[in-house]
Parts: structure tokens; sequence; C-alpha cells
């Protein structure tokens, strides 16, 4: 205890001169940050002795003295993306993601870039396009993957056939040392080499081992017998000494071919050079190739490298079935003929349609020629982005397995030549079946390399024996073909213990030599590549741990319970995507840039909590608060991780349990009851609305209750719409004979935003259609957003006795409110009582946008373009966040156009960052509006003053306001003002 104590004042005195952040105490907010980077995209999980997240070099530099004095090690950290634990581990993280992130210099006429190591890949390519350039290593989670980590696995991707992999497109690289000198490896002259190896320093005692290590004939030999046979491209095993060897015709030596693959245990990188590629031809097309088996497709692989595709990637039917359903990517399947056992997706680049149609016609005829493959469709342009994608997405659909045994990543990385593969796999197959063990087979056909990952139980004992046996048995496989043990996913705590085994002792013992010449003191990444423990300690789970179960208010068992919904994140951090990137999620991640503030840390703090709590209450812990707290409930997740991580259905389950041991807070009550202080406010609308816009009685509103000073009150309506709908039906009687709709007047729209309501009701009227208000409640979305679960049943309870017998496909329920409507598609059919389920679920198969009703009617020809204006107008659309996740967006933009001249360009944005209450939350409308000004609000303010600006969503339509002084308008009054 002594030494800990000594140890976090030690941190106290750096921090005082850390520019960026330190988290080391024993705080709750510091123990969580330590318990997210617990863990990676692996199944390893160890929490960290601290998290440093460096804003200079300088501070990385004391890290690193600070790591020498205390014997510490550094363990360098980008997105988190590696599958073999390589930034796991007792250590010291450093979090380069947040601060090194910019781009340095971009070299047009000489084709390369300098970056700090936190620059995502995409992003990247994203600046250089206009230049005509691209970096090509490119991984299926390029649109986080940043450069530093892709260096420290050498990481490849779909074209590394054609682009390379990492290490042959890094030109320099600058960084420091493990005794703090700062250095930049390059290519060197062999004279040059000589001169650095006389150097009297570190660099100088590095540059001269390692030259007499590769030029010494019985270390040639050992690493000509041991390594890789050349054919292989992906070779990642242990530290790349094959490619310092000296060669007829080379004339250079470059430290970064070792650099690159070793995981951080040689240099902390700052700064990289790369190589640039020129953009590729404009036209590509994918031949999907249907098989029946996967032999077959692996033959087929060695008849497709023949045509000199750009890629050969393989697709098994058990991801396949994945997306059957999936919210996202069942659309994605659009290319899928019949039930394949295995597709090839075989793409292709051409500067003119012409030559592309020759190359892809030449490849099919030639398969049907040998007799492999059924079916052969060929996707072009756009449309390859959506097959790709289920591909990518491929690591995080199958972990949408129910029950324990579960994809792993084990010999997902293990490499042989392509022309090696089928028997390689065949005979993989039978280690597999000796041991009843099913696997997913999907990735790199074209290179050698499929990412195979058996079905094991973890949390067992056996299973945890099994996944070392596996990985053994597979290594001895992998030597016999004189394959690579790692391709481009490293060795990390995983692999580690079996390099000896494939590449030979006497390597080992080079590579050994290799880290002792670098990290003398072993301050860089400790325990990676060499000297790692066994390969099966430190995982997520405990083996044969009993876990109670755990009572929740929403109904889990779709996932089968709270605890395995938050298992199925894999951590392959699609959530860490930026604006950029685009999509929804997860808003204040593209804020922050903080793993604190990702749906991979909220689904992982909730598990680790939920497996080892020891009180009868596992939600009571502040560790898991301080991580939810910037959650959004966008729902973005729901849709967008490939393992439909639903975090805001979580967190909700999470507050009310929290609220049961700690109390609910004041706001949290003001906020929930918002429908209540609107009703009262409605009594006397124009002195509700005198308090809240004065600006002195509105400060003191909002100090009390805890809002923003900057941001504004909603103000109430002249009336309610349901009193004005009562007038209204007075005046004008319903026009019997044309369709009945039911209307949900939803508390926003009932108080708030009543002229959006009237304008609704004239519209559906002036389209025909008789407008009914029935007996309702509110919908219980302020509960539902502040984790007040009992609340919103009771009044989802209330919703669905009195509304499922009342509709139906011919009399729908219809909303204007997403936010409101959208609960009873989502959160009602597990959430309402066990005997309202079936009732709850044909409520919500019968509830609408108004905007999904008004494009079934445009569909059936019962709304026609004639009944609007010709004239031109362009709109720009925003869409509410449950839109995106719920599929009901494209609706919204289709409606828009039903006006013959009506120019619809959606807003690539996000979340608007209001998000319910969240923006009016004062230690929240920072970050409220750092989410807002992403891409919204800037888009919102370079639009043209007659450029119409749409947005569903009520928040939405506040935050626009706040942060351009715009109004934006709901749909159904810019088809309002639109008809003639």
């Amino acid at each position: 205890m002594s030494n800990l104590t000594n140890l976090i004042a030690s941190f106290e005195k750096l921090n005082v001169s850390f520019s960026g952040e330190l988290f080391f105490d024993n705080s709750a907010t510091h123990e969580a940050q330590k318990l997210v980077y617990s863990t990676d995209a692996s199944v390893y999980q160890e929490k960290p002795l601290a998290v440093a997240v460096p804003k200079t070099k300088e501070d990385i530099a004391k890290l690193i003295a600070f790591a020498n004095e205390h014997h510490l090690t550094l363990i360098p950290r980008a997105a988190g993306t590696s599958l073999a634990g390589q930034v796991v581990g007792n250590g010291l993280i450093v979090d380069i993601s947040k601060y090194f992130n910019q781009i340095l210099e971009i070299n047009q006429e000489e084709q390369y870039v300098k970056v700090q190591p936190g620059v995502i890949r995409d992003d990247l390519n994203v600046a250089l396009r206009p230049f005509g350039l691209m970096f090509g290593p490119e991984t299926s989670t390029a649109n986080r993957a940043m450069i530093g980590g892709m260096i420290g696995n050498n990481s490849c991707g779909l074209h590394s056939i054609v682009w390379g992999d990492t290490r042959g497109n890094l030109l320099e690289v600058q960084g420091y040392l493990s005794n703090g000198q700062e250095v930049t490896f390059g290519k060197l002259s062999f004279a040059e080499l000589a001169e650095k190896a006389k150097l009297n320093s570190l660099e100088g005692v590095i540059y001269k081992g390692v030259s007499e290590m590769v030029n010494n004939p019985s270390n040639i030999d050992a690493i000509e017998k041991g390594y890789p046979k050349k054919s292989l491209t992906r070779r990642n095993t242990g530290y790349a000494l094959d490619f310092l060897i000296p060669e007829e015709g080379k004339e250079s030596f470059n430290m970064c071919e070792l650099v690159a693959g070793s995981e951080g245990t040689l240099v902390f990188i700052t700064e990289a050079k790369l190589k640039l590629l020129p953009l590729p031809p404009k036209k590509d097309a994918l031949v999907c190739v249907h098989f029946n088996s996967l032999a077959e497709s692996l033959l087929a692989n060695i008849v497709i490298l023949k045509h000199q595709p750009m890629a050969s990637e393989l697709v098994d039917k058990y991801i396949m079935d994945f997306t059957k359903g999936h919210p996202v990517y069942q659309h994605n399947r659009f290319f899928i003929e019949g039930e394949p056992e295995a597709l090839l997706m075989v793409e292709f680049f051409a500067e003119t349609q012409q030559e592309l149609d020759f190359k892809t016609s030449a490849l099919i005829a030639d398969l049907k020629l040998v007799g492999l493959g059924y079916a052969y469709p060929v996707v072009y342009g756009p449309q390859t982005k959506l097959a790709w994608d289920v591909r990518k997405a491929g690591l995080g659909l199958i972990r949408n397995l129910p029950g324990d045994s579960q994809p792993v990543n084990l010999i997902e990385d293990c490499a042989v030549a392509p022309e090696d593969l089928p028997a390689y796999i065949e005979e993989l197959k039978e280690i597999l079946d000796k041991y009843n063990l099913k696997a997913s087979y999907y990735a790199h056909a074209g290179a050698g390399e499929l990412h195979v990952e058996p079905m094991i139980n973890l949390k067992t004992s056996e299973g945890k024996e099994l996944f070392r046996t596996v990985l053994k048995e597979t290594a001895a496989l992998v030597k016999k073909h004189q394959g690579s043990l790692s391709g481009e996913h490293g060795d990390g705590r995983l692999r580690g213990e079996f390099i000896k085994d494939v590449l030979g002792e006497e390597v080992y013992e080079l590579l050994k030599e290799v880290k002792q010449l670098f990290d003398p003191t072993g301050i860089f990444n400790a325990n990676k590549i060499v000297d790692t423990p066994p390969m099966n300690e430190f995982l997520r789970y405990e083996a044969d741990k009993e876990i109670k179960p755990i009572k929740t208010i929403f109904d889990f068992s779709k996932n089968e319970s709270i605890l395995r919904l938050a298992e199925k994140c894999s951590g392959s951090g699609d959530c860490r995507r930026t604006h950029i990137s685009g999509g929804t999620m997860c808003p204040s991640y593209m804020a922050t840039r903080q793993e604190k503030d990702t749906t991979r840390a909220r689904a992982n703090i909730l598990r680790q909590f939920l497996t080892n709590s020891q009180g009868d209450n596992p939600f009571n812990h502040k560790e898991i608060k301080e991580v939810m707290d910037l959650c959004l409930s966008c729902k973005g997740c729901k849709s967008e991780c490939p393992s439909s991580v639903d975090v805001a259905k979580m967190k909700a389950e999470f507050l009310q349990h929290y609220y049961d041991a700690n109390g609910v807070p004041f706001r949290t009550r003001v906020i929930a009851n918002f429908t209540k202080s609107q009703a009262l406010g409605a009594i006397v609308p124009s002195v509700y609305n005198a308090l809240i816009a004065n600006t002195f009685t509105s400060k003191l509103i909002k100090k009390i209750i805890g809002f923003a000073p900057d941001r504004s009150l909603p103000k109430v309506g002249k009336t309610t719409l349901h009193s004005w709908k009562k007038q209204h039906d007075k005046k004008h009687k319903a026009q019997v004979g044309n369709k009945k709709v039911y209307l949900f007047c939803d508390e926003f729209t009932n108080y708030n935003d009543v002229e959006v309501g009237i304008t609704a009701i004239k519209l559906l009227e002036k389209l025909g259609y008789e407008v009914i208000i029935p007996q309702h409640v509110e919908s219980g979305r302020t509960y539902l957003s502040k984790g007040l679960l009992r609340d919103a049943k009771a009044l989802a309870n209330k919703n669905v006795t009195l509304l499922a017998d009342l509709v139906n496909i011919d009399t729908p329920l219809l909303g204007v409110e997403p936010s409101a409507l959208l609960t009873f598609r989502d959160e009602y059919p597990e959430l309402v009582d066990a005997h309202l389920v079936q009732k709850a679920k044909h409520l919500a198969q019968n509830a609408f946008l108004i905007e999904e009703f008004l494009l079934q009617e445009f569909e059936a020809n019962k709304i026609s373009t004639d009944q609007f204006t010709s004239d031109y107008q362009l709109v720009k659309l925003h869409g509410h966040c449950y839109q995106k996740s719920l599929n009901a967006l494209t609706p919204t933009e289709k409606i828009l156009g039903m006006p013959a001249n009506y120019k619809v360009e959606m807003i690539p944005s996000g979340c608007c960052g209001m998000a319910g209450s969240f923006g009016y939350e004062k230690e929240h409308y920072e970050v409220s509006m750092q989410v807002g000004e992403l891409v919204l609000l800037p888009a919102v303010r370079k639009a043209s003053e007659d450029t119409i600006i749409a947005a569903a969503g009520t928040s939405c339509r506040h935050q626009i306001k706040d942060g351009t002084e715009r109004l934006a308008k709901h749909p159904v009054e810019i088809l309002w003002e639109a008809l003639k």
C-alpha cells in the first residue's frame, strides 16, 4: 500500500507540469478511466496503473523519464482496435489519439505526407483526395484505425495485394528511444549506416547491434529458415529481421522496416512520413462470386489472382446469416443470390467502363470454364461500398451469436501463401472438428490470410484451456506451411507465446536481443512479442464464475440479459469514428475524443461491474455514472454498432437502479416532469413566457434547475393543441367518407410546438384525411431519457391499453415528434407488463411518423405532386437521431420532394447535440454545442437565406435556433406552405 501511495504522490508531482491529462488516483473519476482502458478489441483485460493523455512531445518525454525512474512500462495506445491485446497491461497507458492527430505536411510533388500517430487512416485520405493522392493500407477498421496503431501492427487491409502493407509505405518515423533520446529513423545508405553505428549514444548502439545481427552468416541462415516463405506478403511474426538482411541489389537500410510491426515495444513514435499513391481509377466493380462450399471458394481464389484484381475477400455463410434482419445490414444484402456457403468479393478498377467490363467478364468466363461458382453478380460504383460494408462488419456481426460460446480472435491472423490456403484451411478444419468447434471464415483470401474465429466459451476453465490448445496446434500447422503466425493483427499477448515454436529458438533469441538493444530497461510495452505471459491468462472473464441474475425493468430477454447485451461489444471501436467519416455514433466521442465517451467504454464499464459487483445492486457504482454521463441516448449505437449494443437502453436501466440506491436528483425530477410544468405554464401562457424570457427571472430559473445560462428555454403556445382541436372540430365537421387517422398529441407538440401540430392537422385535412386525437397520456419520453423507468412503464402500459385496440393498418396512429412517436416502436414492446407485450407490438406496427404515412399515401397515388407548387425551392434536411437509428429518415427526405421542383439535400450531420434535456444542463452545454458545431451548425450558417432548413425534431430545431439564430421548420410546415 505504501508503494502505491508513493507512486500516487509521484504522479501528483508529475501532474503539475504535465499539459495533457493524467488519471492515477483512486477517485471514481480516475478509476473509471483506468477501467475503460483495461481492455481493447481483444479478449484480454488488465487494469493499468494509470492513464496518460499527452498533449505535447514534452509530455511524452516526461512520461519516459517517469517510467525509467519508477520502473514502469509505457503502453502506447491509438484507437485501441488491436485484436491481440497489444495495448492491455499493468502499466501506464499512453493514449495519443486525442491530441496527436495533426497532418503536418502534404507533399504532392514527392508524394508523401507527414502525420502524427493519432491521425485516422480514412480521415487522412479525405484530406489527401483534393491532391489526387491516398495512403494505401486499408484495414476494415480504417474509419477509426490510426496511423500509429497501423505502424505498430504493420496493418495491411483489403487491397494489400496491390497497395501493400504499412511497412512498405512507411518512409520515416520520429520518436523517442527508451532513454528519452529523440531519434529519426529513415532510409540510409550503407555508408550512412556505418556512421550511425559509430555514434556514442543509444541510437548508435542500436544501429551497431542490429547491423551486426543481420550481417552475421549464422543469423542469416536461422532467419531464412525460420521466417515465412517469400511468396507470403503478410508476415508480421516477431520483429521483421528478414527485411533487413542484405540482399543482392539492396542499396539502402531503413530501421522503419523493423519498427513497423513492433507493437510499440522499440520506440515511442511521435511522427511518421508515409509514402502516398495516386488515387485509383474512378470506375470500379465488385464481382461477388457465390460458392456452394468454402473449399470451392479457395480453389477459385487461385484462379482469381491470375486476373490481378485489387482485392479478393471472403465472406462465409455464418457472417451473411447475421445480416438477415439486421437494422442496417439487411439493406446491404441486395447482391446475395440464394444461400451461398461462401462469397468471394473480387474488385477491379479501370479508367473506362469498357475496360472494367472486359476485366469482370474475363474473370467470370474463366471461373465458369473451370466450373467454380454458381452466381456472379457484378456491383458497380457507390453500391460497392454497401457490399464492402458486409465484409468489413464481419467481426462485429458475429458477436450477435447468443450464448457464452462466442467467436474468439485466436487463429484469425495466421497467414500462408495463397497457393497453400486450400490445404491449410482443410487441415485447420480437421483440428477444429477434432474439438467439435464451429468457426467463421472471412477476409483476405487474396493475400492468404483468412480470419478464422472458432466459437469457444472463455468463461469456463475448459474453454480457456481449449483456447490455448487450438492456437498451439495451429502454430505447428502454420510452421508446416512456412506461414506467418501473425499476418497483420500482431502477436501481442495472444501469439507471443508461440513465436519461438514457429520461428525457431535461434530466431527467438535474436528477437530478445533486439528488444534489449532498443529498450534495456523494459519501459516500452513490456511482455509483448517477447517474454509474453501464457496466452490464456488475463482474459476478460474469470473462469467458472457464477453470476447472480440481474433484475431489470426493461425486458432484455431478446439479448438474454442486460449483461449479455453489454458483452456483445467486441471492442472493434466502430464508435470511435469522427464526423469526417459520418454517422451518428457516438456524438460525445466525436466532440471530446475521449475513450471514456465511446459506446465501447460504456458497454465495457457495465460489463465489468455487472460481472464483478459484490453488492445487492450491481448498478450502484459512481464509476458507471462517470462513464455514462456524456451518453446523449441518441440510439446511434442501436443500428450503427454491428453488434447492436444499445447503450441508450442500458443507460436508462442503469440510472433507475442508481437512483434507487442514491435518490433522484432535483433536476432529474424537474426534467422528467416536464409535461406537468408545461401544463401549469399553459394555464397562463403569457405570464409563463414572460418569466422565461425576462433576463433576470430566466437566469434565476436556470440557476435553480441547473440549466446553462446561455441556453434559451422553450415557450408554451398561446393555446394547447388539444384545446385548438376541440375548437376546430366545432367549427369544421369531419370529411365523412375519407380515410381516418389518429394523431398522437405528444407532450412537446401539445404545449410547445402547437403551431406545428395545428399545421399537421390542417395539412392532413387538406389532403383529404379525417384527423382524430384519441384518448391517451404522454409518451413517457422525458422519464425514459432521465432513467425513471417505472414512471415510463406506467405511461407505456396506459397508452398501450388505450390505443392498441384502436389502431390498425387502415386507421394508423400518426405522430409529429420523432422522440415521442418512435417510443412506441422502440421502447414500449420491451417496457410494458408481460400481458401487454403483444398489444404493444401491434401498436408499434401501426404507429407511424407523419412523414412515413404521407410517403405511403404518395406511393399509393392517394397524394399527387399536382397538389403542390411547381416553384423551385432548396431544402436542407437534418434528421433526428431516432429517425436515423430506426430507418425512419428516408420517408422525410422523399416527402419533402413531393413538390416537383423542391430539391432536398441531406445535411451529413450526426446528432444535433441537444438530445432532449442534455443540451440544457449546465455541465453538458459545452459538449452539446461542440457536437452541433461538428457538422450541423456550420452547414446551417453556410446555407443561403432562401434555403429552407428542415428538422422534424423539436430538440433539433431548438439547437439550430440557439446555435445559428435561424428557424428550422418541421416537414409538415414546409409541405403546408407548398400546397397550391
